[in-house]
């Protein structure tokens, strides 16, 4: 690309500097041409008040170019009149279009000639009656000029070609730059895939903001965007094989208690077999988070409108039979409609009842509030627990994060992760904070209602 936009600049500016030269070239020659042709039409008029009685043939013999006019000489129309020795009476050469400007059938022109060995330019014209006047005068400097123009403006056109193509050259290489810096990026990270690497841009208000450089600008926010993507999916695998070793480990060991069954009692047999079954349930829940986890977006395909009241009554019921323990009061607004995949949203409202029940003390209350506020669809879910302090508020949200009062209880951390995941594949936020008078609150705000009831279920 470099040597091709090089050539284009140095052919573009070389096809100007040629047409420059070329234009100044014709126009000076013009010029001089101009002036020498003034001096001839001034000497014309002088020779036919002085010789217009004369004989034709040539009648200033002064062609040594010694006074002007330097060569004069007429010409009659009929070509019987010429004097003795025919053409042989004249110096300067006589063509039939010579006799045609004598009678006035052709305007008066310019020729270039040489006479006794010396360029000259001569005039043709009719001042005489029935005769040609033609006067020619010395042209050697006129051509001097020329030649010497021409080798001038040759010289300069060959230096502006070559002045065009450093500067090609040179804005090729300067405005590639960045160019040349993103491809050897590229390159640098495909051989090392180290997405880390960077192209250098200049200072802000230092350079030119061009397209080039929005460019490279553009590049550095994809490898920032890359990295960031790159070093989740690392942290994941770390985590969820960190996570998968403790269960993993305790199902080999079970399994390897029951392979010695005949060792065992039969209480010892059944202990370890239910825990097998807990211990395959927990690492099955956990690659099925994580595959959910994989996943960036809903399928479009499976896309409804839910109907939210019924969707709540049924994972709050869902709820109360994993939860025994936990009481569950609901309000919900019938008649909210929202668009999303119900399988999803059963999950994403399953996973923070779960939540809200683990972390709610023994006959406390968990609350569903489903409601329209300001033209929004919002549902929230508060547990009457310990609360998230302010240091794990900010994390609640990541995968396999855990707080300090959560270690204990059962989970792999990837449930609040899941429910973030699926609100963003349904446009809606999910944030979570402190309730007042203590516990945990989540809300889940669609931008907004499909529709909208005025009933509320309990």
């Amino acid at each position: 690309m470099r040597t091709r936009l090089a050539l284009s600049a140095t052919a573009a500016v070389a096809f100007v500097a040629l047409g420059v030269c070329t234009a100044a070239f014709l126009e000076g020659r013009a010029a001089l041409y101009q002036q020498l042709d003034l001096s001839l039409n001034q000497a014309a008029r002088l020779a036919a008040k002085q010789y217009g009685d004369s004989p034709s043939g040539t009648v200033a013999w002064d062609c040594q170019y010694l006074a002007a006019p330097a060569c004069v000489q007429i010409v009659p129309a009929d070509p019987r009149k010429d004097p003795a020795g025919g053409g042989a009476g004249y110096r300067m050469p006589v063509a039939p279009a010579t006799r045609q400007v004598a009678v006035e059938k052709r305007a008066p022109f310019f020729t270039n000639i040489v006479v006794e060995g010396h360029p000259a330019r001569m005039l043709t014209t009719d001042f005489l009656k029935d005769r040609a006047l033609q006067v020619a005068v010395r042209s050697d400097s006129v051509e001097t000029g020329i030649d010497r123009a021409a080798r001038w403006l040759a010289v300069t056109a060959a230096a502006g070609v070559l002045l065009a193509a450093l500067l090609g050259y040179w804005v090729a290489r300067t405005g590639l730059a960045p160019v040349t810096r993103l491809t050897a990026t590229a390159e640098r990270i495909a051989a090392t895939r180290d997405p880390r690497h960077r192209i250098e841009l200049p200072a802000p208000g230092r350079g030119a903001e061009d397209e080039i450089t929005r460019l490279a600008g553009s590049f550095n926010t994809m490898l920032g965007e890359l990295e960031q993507s790159v070093t989740a999916q690392r942290r994941l695998v770390a985590d969820a094989s960190h996570e998968l070793r403790t269960p993993l480990t305790a199902l080999r060991t079970n399994a390897e208690l029951l392979a010695r069954g005949e060792r065992l009692t039969a209480q010892q047999r059944e202990r370890a077999s239910l825990a097998l079954g807990r211990q395959l349930r927990e690492v099955t829940g956990l690659v099925n988070d994580l595959i959910e986890l994989a996943r960036d977006e809903e399928p479009q395909l499976l896309v409804e409108q839910v109907r939210l009241a019924p969707l709540v009554e049924y994972c709050v019921g869902a709820a109360r039979s994993h939860w025994p323990g936990v009481s569950f009061r609901v309000r919900a607004e019938e008649g909210v409609v929202v668009a999303g995949v119900p399988a999803r949203l059963s999950r994403l409202l399953g996973n923070l009842l779960d939540n809200a029940a683990k972390f709610s003390p023994a006959g406390a209350e968990v609350e569903v509030d489903l409601a329209v506020r300001r033209g929004c669809v919002e549902l929230s879910v508060r547990d009457h627990g310990p609360g998230i302090s302010e240091a794990d508020l900010p994390y609640v949200f990541d995968r396999f994060y855990r707080a300090g009062a959560a270690r204990a209880l059962p989970g792999s951390g990837l449930g609040l992760a899941m429910a973030r995941q699926i609100a963003r594949a349904h446009a809606a936020e999910l944030v979570a904070g402190a309730a007042a008078g203590g516990g945990a609150v989540f809300r889940l705000v669609f931008g907004a209602a499909a529709g909208a009831g005025a009933g509320a279920g309990g």
